[in-house]
């Protein structure tokens, strides 16, 4: 039996690997044959598999894609494209910066739901976010459903994956089905934010502080489990199709405070809070403000701002059920285990550079 070609968009990044390395750890690999689409080559420290057709392309290029599509011959797309700011930008709705974030999100998947018609492919599955309902920041959801309206957020990001994912979702029909995958905070190995972000915060010496009551509760997912969500959806969409035209929360379903987040990882690190000065979310909130206001005064920026406080103290965690009965979705690595594999990494890498 000839195989199934599987065109993977973003396929040397963080996700994209991991998908690529989830199709090729499958009892039978051979069935599949991948080819990975990115802006870049894989970089060193990342893996690469012998296996996989690696090529060059913008997804905002229509002649790069339409060459891709033309010599690949894909029979499914897993479209993983897109940029995300970390930080107070990511809250700002303003600059060059925000158009950058619409224009690859919402145009690249444009480009690549087009392409992907034309060259009669017949399944594609999208990483959409969690941000397109949860990043309407002044709001609290627990255990929220896929039912939830979205196109309320107010961050740059959480809007234009909204406005992807309509266009995914809009594109299906029964010769071309579509998915929507919506993952929360991905972390990992090699893992490019959450990780690193948090363990900055045992240099900048910011460890103590405690935003709001630490009561809220909120999503984080291995980008192992990410990447098993995005083979199951793909091998729905090739047979049962029960998937078509729908989205999919996707998260370890193990909602935990951010406070009980950053100890966990902390510790791994060897790293224990000295003290702790627990900051209300009200105050907490002007601190934000303030710390706006000076970093627009001084032209740096600062770790605080409104939307920062929002995010953490808000709750923010949603069910998994959808992913579970359509998708056969099971977290295989639990929170524990995948913490402490992804700071392992990070300790060798940090040790690494260290001897450089």
């Amino acid at each position: 039996m000839a195989p199934i070609k599987v065109l993977v968009t973003g396929g040397t990044g963080f996700v994209g690997t991991a998908i690529i390395k989830a199709f090729l750890s499958l009892p039978n690999p051979s069935q599949y044959a991948i080819t990975a689409l990115d802006i870049n080559p894989p970089s060193p420290g990342t893996q690469s598999f012998s296996q996989v057709r690696y090529v060059r392309g913008n997804v905002l290029q229509r002649e790069d894609l339409k060459k891709v599509f033309e010599e690949a011959r894909p029979h499914v797309v897993v479209h993983t494209v897109g940029v995300y700011h970390t930080g107070p930008e990511r809250y700002s709705l303003k600059g060059k910066g925000w158009e950058t974030v619409f224009e690859v999100n919402v145009e690249g998947t444009r480009n690549v739901v087009d392409m992907s018609k034309e060259a009669g492919v017949r399944a594609l599955v999208y990483t959409s976010s969690v941000t397109v309902l949860l990043d309407e920041l002044d709001e609290d959801f627990r255990n929220a459903d896929e039912t939830w309206p979205t196109g309320r957020a107010t961050t740059s990001y959480g809007r234009s994956k909204a406005i992807a994912e309509d266009l995914v979702l809009a594109a299906n029909k029964p010769d071309f089905a579509t998915c929507s995958l919506r993952p929360c905070v991905i972390f990992g190995p090699n893992d490019p934010a959450t990780i690193p972000i948090i363990h900055g915060c045992i240099i900048k010496g910011e460890t103590p502080f405690i935003l709001g009551d630490n009561n809220n509760l909120q999503d984080y997912v291995y980008v192992g489990n990410v990447a098993d969500a995005h083979v199951l959806a793909v091998r729905n969409l090739l047979n049962s199709c029960t998937a078509a035209g729908e989205a999919f929360f996707i998260t370890n379903g193990e909602p935990v405070s951010a406070r009980d987040i950053c100890i966990s990882i902390w510790k791994e690190f060897d790293h224990v809070p000295p003290f702790q000065i627990t900051i209300p979310s009200g105050l907490a909130w002007w601190m934000g403000l303030g710390s706006e206001w000076w970093s627009w005064v001084s032209g740096t920026q600062g770790t605080f701002s409104r939307g920062v406080i929002l995010d953490a103290t808000k709750d923010r965690y949603v069910s998994i059920s959808k992913a579970k009965r359509v998708l056969g979705y099971v977290p295989r690595v639990s929170l524990p285990d995948a913490f402490r594999i992804s700071c392992q990494y990070f300790k060798q890498k940090f040790k690494d550079q260290e001897r450089k």
